[in-house]
């Protein structure tokens, strides 16, 4: 059988054979990229705002075995002049004046992520939205992996894939998780696009609501007929996405009867079509909780509905595990569970985990580093299922004061207790807790005030609930 050659692929490389190409930001996506780069003899300058101490010594000792040029530091951006390429990482958003300046004089102001998309030469399906990404897009490439097909995962997740470019066979599938950060720019759409919602987010860095729903709109502006674009019914501004879609609007609900497309019905996952409904997995078949994740089901079986068979998808939802820290039963003390939703990072995911308990009383730890976001929608759903709330972080006071004002509403009272550190927030709960009762870490807030990210946020919970 004949090798396939990716002819895209061989004429980039050949493009950037000693030219000037600028690569910023040393975050994960981008250091496989300084390898392959070196590897193909372009001329190399790094950019990342942290000084030098901050950068860790295995990457300071790459940037000088390879020879690349590099500038550090808060002002570094003001060394960006002439250069062909320019590679931005996520964190770096195109509206900076020194990236428009470059652009102005001819650069290509890219990504790795938007690279791949640009040359990779099998289907790509991509799933972003403001809840439910990883789950959704974890879920699609299991699927496809139980199917038999060679899969290749990646975006916020997975492996920087633009360095597998040559390994990519048209028979393979790409799974990419897509942030607004990553969609901001790109000018090139998958075959099969996932919104599974949009709410507000990120709104500390986002110049307001209008550009991060623009930006999440990038993942189908650019299909054509023949693109897929999977959306969710109940949420209003996807919902309405259909009017500019190009391709085939595929709806999926937990809410509405829909003559066709993917419904939550009596704890069940169905296809409808027209007006037939066809069982695709029960609600006690399943070990992930709560309705969000049901919705989470629709959008994954809907994407992979032209790869693999329904046995297929069956087979792999019923043993599909909750990823870390998004609803993670960590152990139970004295009859008590103890849940980490690190992941958490907005009040409406919040409200979604508060909602997959529906029998139990819970314990909430919340708060953490501020996005800008609106904490009144949380007060209600925490006053009908909290019993002790537990606050830390940046947050904690605007949790409060919606919490408060939902008091004098109501005329009920919660207890409500501030606390420094997780660690104390933890022994807390511990106290507090009683039996049958669920402590859930979801923060509904960013982790940045106190760790590193979610991660980090959600390891140190469970390893002081291990250590109880």
């Amino acid at each position: 059988m004949q090798q396939y050659t990716n002819k895209k692929l061989e004429e980039f490389n050949n493009f950037i054979r000693y030219r000037k190409v600028a690569v910023i930001g040393l975050g994960v996506s981008n250091i496989p990229l300084l390898d392959y780069l070196f590897d193909k003899k372009a001329k190399v300058t790094v950019f990342d705002e942290k000084e030098i101490d901050k950068i860790p010594k295995n990457i300071m000792n790459k940037l000088t075995a390879y020879s690349f040029d590099y500038y550090l530091g808060k002002d570094c951006l003001k060394y960006l002049k002439n250069f062909v390429l320019i590679f931005r990482s996520p964190s770096c958003l195109p509206n900076r004046i020194e990236l428009q300046e470059e652009l102005d004089r001819g650069a290509i102001v890219t990504t790795e992520i938007e690279m791949l998309m640009k040359m990779c030469p099998c289907p790509i399906i991509g799933v972003t939205g403001s809840e439910g990404k990883t789950t959704t897009t974890s879920m699609i490439h299991d699927i496809l992996v139980e199917g038999g097909y060679n899969t290749y995962l990646g975006g916020n997740i997975g492996t920087p894939l633009f360095t597998k470019l040559n390994k990519m066979k048209p028979e393979d599938v790409v799974v990419l998780e897509l942030s607004s950060f990553q969609l901001m720019d790109m000018q090139v759409s998958p075959q099969t696009a996932v919104i599974t919602n949009i709410t507000p987010n990120h709104l500390n860095i986002h110049t307001d609501y209008a550009e991060y729903i623009d930006a999440k709109k990038n993942i189908y502006r650019y299909q054509n007929e023949d693109g897929v674009v999977i959306l969710n019914y109940d949420n209003k501004i996807t919902k309405k996405m259909k009017k500019e879609a190009k391709g085939k609007v595929v709806y999926f609900s937990s809410k509405t009867r829909l003559d066709n497309g993917y419904i939550v019905e009596e704890n069940t996952v169905k296809e409808c079509e027209n007006k037939l409904r066809k069982h695709i997995v029960y609600g006690d078949e399943i070990k992930l909780k709560g309705i969000h994740n049901f919705e989470n089901i629709c959008a994954a079986v809907a994407a992979t509905k032209s790869f693999v068979k329904q046995e297929t998808v069956e087979k792999t939802l019923k043993k599909f595990k909750p990823i870390e820290h998004r609803l993670e039963f960590v152990r139970e003390i004295n009859k008590v569970e103890w849940y980490n939703d690190s992941a958490s990072s907005s009040p409406t995911r919040t409200i979604a985990g508060l909602k997959a308990f529906p029998n139990k009383k819970i314990v909430l730890i919340a708060g953490g580093s501020d996005k800008d976001l609106d904490y009144r929608p949380i007060a209600k759903p925490i006053m009908e299922k909290v019993s002790e709330l537990i606050l830390i972080g940046e947050t904690s006071r605007k949790i409060e004061m919606a919490v408060e004002r939902e008091i004098r509403k109501q005329g009920k009272n919660i207890n409500i207790y501030k606390c420094k550190s997780l660690k104390e927030a933890v022994n807390k709960a511990k106290v507090v807790a009683q039996p049958k009762q669920i402590v859930l870490f979801s923060p509904a807030s960013a982790s940045f005030d106190m760790f590193k990210n979610a991660y980090d946020r959600g390891n140190k919970f469970k390893k002081m609930v291990e250590n109880l």
